[in-house]
């Protein structure tokens, strides 16, 4: 028996089988777990493709997390396949690489970097509200972070908006706590998903954690990171909320 035995999940922002959102739906459904995952507009269409690669060919639902009017028809697009949900992961993030990533930091403007804070940090309030009326006591919602403590090469906006995702997930962690919801993220190490190859100079982050992290680092595996996500969502962190838990060789406490 997995540890998501008879557990539901809504895996959101689910691309490639290359991404995070991928393989934690497929260690998920390893685990127990009836999943389903999203996407929308172009991307759909590869969404559904991919599905076909999972263990479980799983529900696609069309899902733009900056969209009010899916937010408000999730609950019953997700009623249509199952009762409730107990466990949701916001594998979501956006900049635009052509002017917010690669040192144009001082350039970025306005209207991308609002894109940016929308799609990667405050969607993940949209989508723990619009999922609130399924989710019961003892739910877990797990989002999917970059160590935004530093300010990283070539990163830039993107930093900016994943430390707005951070400190999102502590004030979802305060308010959806009462309820009994956990919300915690995971910081993950660079991996070579769609989202890294749009960051020019993302090889020089890969540089690093081969040369500093106690672990070692695959850049190429993504289970790692979700498996960590799983124990997440399941019944084994009973306790722990607001929490950001690193999947990165070690990469994090190691000084110069």
């Amino acid at each position: 028996m997995g540890i998501l035995e008879g557990k539901r999940i809504l895996v959101a922002g689910v691309t490639m089988d290359s991404s995070i959102g991928f393989a934690t739906a497929k260690v998920a459904q390893e685990q127990g777990a009836t999943v389903l995952i999203s996407n929308f507009g172009r991307a759909l269409g590869i969404t559904r493709r991919i599905a076909k690669r999972l263990p479980v060919e799983p529900p696609v639902l069309e899902l733009d997390v900056t969209d009010p009017e899916h937010l408000a028809g999730l609950e019953a697009q997700v009623r249509e396949h199952v009762d409730g949900l107990d466990g949701v992961v916001h594998s979501i993030a956006y900049g635009n690489p052509e002017t917010l990533l690669g040192g144009r930091f001082l350039d970025g403007p306005w209207d991308d970097v609002a894109q940016a804070v929308q799609v990667s940090a405050y969607s993940l309030k949209s989508l723990a509200t619009a999922t609130r009326p399924l989710l019961d006591r003892g739910s877990s919602i797990v989002g999917l972070t970059f160590d935004a403590t530093v300010a990283w090469p070539a990163y830039d906006w993107m930093g900016v908006a994943k430390a707005g995702l951070e400190s999102c997930s502590r004030y979802l962690a305060r308010d959806l706590g009462p309820d009994g919801i956990r919300v915690n993220l995971v910081s993950a190490g660079p991996l070579k998903t769609l989202a890294a190859k749009a960051i020019p100079g993302f090889e020089r982050l890969e540089q690093t954690w081969e040369d500093r992290a106690p672990l070692g680092w695959d850049n190429a595996d993504q289970d790692p990171t979700a498996r960590a996500v799983v124990a997440l969502l399941s019944d084994f962190f009973p306790a722990t909320t607001g929490e950001i838990v690193h999947v990165d060789g070690g990469f994090h406490a190691m000084g110069a």
